[in-house]
């Protein structure tokens, strides 16, 4: 029998009562404050990073293979950090990637062309495709029914870092100076990362125990073969990809599109960012849960697709720049209940000690839309039109609000079998 196969409802109840365990609130509170600063750092320099390519002297395209670059190293690390932080603990995966963010940002701040740019970009999101082992530490101290509700609030301190993050890095950056103008941000967002990085080692405890040094150490994307025989998974990641997709697009292209539609700079897009992490922490910290519990993560996650891509055609359709963070609300809206539902779905699929893998699958997964959604962003941006990474990022949330549909259906059919089987 595969290892998810087994019930990580029953599972997890003997994962959850072991002694190495922190008490839950405690260690979320903590964990949710280190998230925050280390997001306000990455939350700073997306926003200006169109403009610090433009800087460099690079096109569009260019610009938009630094998100690509990002995504692609995320891709082969988010899988690699999640199966390793389930066989060393949270903690020391922890440690490495957000340090890892400080030192990116410092060399970024020095890069001399947009190739070099690109390369150090490469190579940060590959140190710092975390995402999956910090998705992993909430789910080890959360109940299942409550998870949807814990990786909310997990959402909501990304949102309030989104908050902070482009505000700050509007205010710091002093375009008349040229390139040199974009690099205060980048320390700033180096410093708040080092400061997460003290916060980790001082501060967060370990969630799990080490695995038995003597197992086997899984290959590389081992857990894949498993993962596409989940019905409830293998649909998951399929509907990541596709929403990611659209979601990055959308991204990449803001920058630019402001620019070329309103004559927006980084400040205005900054500005229009914090919007987006209002509502986010809002829907992230109060709505996820409730409407999880309420009508299940599946559906809640149709709906949310379905909301961002109604957003996307809406701000095509603005005619004055007043109106694009209102309808960037919207959107925010329904990113806010997309992300903390899928990942809650994924763990109440999954045994304790798989969590980290293939929530790690899924983040490879919406790292693979990264780096081509950018790369289709552009060259649409470049060859039909500023409109049209919007208009294709919206239909491709048609298929991913179906696909969430179906995951929904195959999850409670297998509850329906779980709850039927005699408990061994």
């Amino acid at each position: 029998m595969s290892a998810l196969s087994a019930s990580p409802e029953r599972a997890v109840k003997g994962a959850m009562s072991a002694a190495t365990r922190p008490t839950s609130i405690a260690a979320l509170a903590i964990l949710f404050s280190i998230v925050f600063v280390n997001l306000a750092g990455f939350g700073l320099v997306v926003p200006l990073l169109p403009f610090f390519g433009t800087s460099l002297g690079a096109p569009e395209w260019q610009v938009t293979l630094m998100f690509s670059a990002y995504s692609l190293g995320q891709f082969f690390a988010e899988p690699l950090w999640g199966r390793l932080s389930d066989r060393i603990g949270r903690k020391p995966v922890l440690m490495a990637t957000v340090a890892a963010n400080a030192l990116g940002y410092v060399a970024l701040a020095f890069a001399p062309d947009i190739w070099i740019a690109i390369l150090i970009r490469l190579a940060t999101g590959f140190g710092a495709g975390n995402i999956s082992t910090i998705q992993g530490y909430v789910a080890d101290v959360t109940p299942p029914e409550q998870r949807a509700g814990r990786m909310g609030l997990l959402g909501a301190a990304f949102g309030l870092g989104f908050i902070v993050g482009p505000a700050m890095g509007g205010l710091l950056t002093r375009p008349e100076l040229g390139h040199a103008g974009y690099m205060i941000p980048l320390f700033v967002a180096a410093g708040l990362s080092g400061l997460a990085a003290v916060g980790v080692l001082i501060f967060l405890k370990e969630s799990r125990a080490k695995a038995d040094p003597t197992t086997p150490r899984p290959r590389f994307l081992g857990g894949l073969q498993d993962a596409v025989a989940n019905p409830v998974v293998s649909r998951v990641l399929l509907m990541t990809l596709i929403y990611m997709a659209a979601f990055s697009g959308m991204e990449s292209a803001f920058g630019l599109w402001a620019e070329s539609r309103y004559g927006w700079g980084a400040r205005e897009v900054g500005l229009s960012f914090m919007v987006v992490g209002v509502v986010s922490v809002f829907g992230q910290g109060f709505l996820a849960g409730r409407l999880a519990r309420r009508f299940g993560e599946a559906r809640v996650i149709a709906a949310a697709a379905l909301l961002f891509g109604g957003s996307l055609v809406a701000q095509v359709l603005t005619t004055a720049g007043w109106m694009v963070p209102v309808v960037m609300s919207l959107g925010a809206l329904g990113m806010s209940m997309f992300m903390p539902n899928t990942s809650a779905l994924i763990s109440r699929s999954t045994p304790p000690d798989r969590q980290g893998a293939m929530l790690g699958l899924n983040m490879a997964s919406g790292s693979s839309a990264r780096i081509l959604g950018p790369m289709a962003a552009g060259a649409l941006f470049s060859g039909l039109g500023p409109n049209w990474p919007f208009l294709v990022g919206a239909l491709l949330t048609l298929p991913a609000a179906v696909m969430a549909v179906n995951a929904g259906r195959a999850f409670r059919k297998r509850q329906a079998e779980l709850a039927a089987a005699p408990a061994s």
